[in-house]
């Protein structure tokens, strides 16, 4: 039988990440006193939603990752603190960075030095399942975190998204189809993440942030993430009215990260168009 997240079958690789997931989240319970202790001293959060929907144009959130389950290695020797800075003064809105070690090679060493490079907002990207990864997150001094509604089950989401607005955090709250938008919609989230790679095949289609963002109420920001490769995909983007864009492999592999990033910023968007 394959593994399922609610009452779906996850595909290969997801069912493969959630049960490495769960595996760490034995460990991580022993530490939870430390966790807690963590947050008391973090400092505030920086607004990773209004740093996404302040400017008349397309924002970036620029990443940080070594390599993928899709991609292989992208970036290997990548120092987080000179990318940091290399995106912030590039444009770039917001940061996310990879904190998965097994699949991804990031950690939460990499989020704190981050934190400590840039002044813009950090989105701590994993496979959030339990409140611990989100105080985790928080601790860490995380200003967003990530949540993926095709790996939870609807009373987790809301109960994850609850966990971290209460820390005072923002959530970026993914989807790829219409039926997981529709059920990201009832916990009222205020960022919204299109991802146009279908996580079964790996294939990506910018099409599909087109396809859904007419479902998204005006009043929540939504970053269209994956497959975004150039500026013209971004005026593509910025056209169909979406308000931020999350960008990785196409910047870790440039030769120059910050160059490119700066290609990617400044472009106009667009009001959205409703059918």
């Amino acid at each position: 039988m394959p593994e399922t997240q609610g009452n779906e079958p996850l595909p290969g690789i997801l069912a493969r990440i959630v049960r490495t997931k769960n595996d760490e989240l034995a460990v991580l319970r022993s530490e939870a006193s430390r966790l807690e202790a963590a947050v008391e001293r973090a400092r505030a959060p920086r607004g990773f939603a209004r740093a996404l929907s302040k400017a008349a144009d397309v924002s970036l959130i620029a990443e940080c990752k070594r390599r993928s389950p899709g991609a292989g290695q992208i970036r290997p020797g990548v120092d987080p603190v000179a990318l940091a800075k290399g995106y912030e003064r590039a444009g770039a809105a917001a940061m996310s960075v990879l904190t998965d070690l097994e699949y991804f090679g990031g950690s939460l060493a990499d989020l704190i030095a981050v934190g400590g490079a840039a002044s813009i907002p950090i989105l701590r990207k994993d496979f959030t399942l339990d409140p611990l990864h989100v105080i985790e997150a928080r601790g860490a001094g995380a200003d967003a975190v990530l949540l993926i509604v095709r790996i939870l089950d609807d009373d987790a989401l809301a109960r994850l998204h609850a966990e971290a607005v209460g820390l005072g955090m923002d959530v970026l709250v993914e989807v790829h189809d219409a039926g997981e938008l529709e059920r990201a919609l009832r916990i009222e989230p205020s960022v919204v993440g299109i991802n146009n790679r279908d996580l079964a095949s790996f294939t990506t289609d910018l099409a599909t942030t087109e396809r859904l963002l007419e479902g998204v109420p005006d009043d929540v920001v939504v970053v269209s993430e994956s497959g975004i490769r150039d500026r013209e995909d971004v005026v593509r983007l910025g056209d169909a009215g979406v308000d931020a864009i999350l960008v990785g492999e196409s910047l870790l592999r440039a030769d120059d990260p910050t160059e490119a990033a700066a290609a990617l910023v400044g472009v106009p968007r667009l009001g959205r168009s409703r059918a």
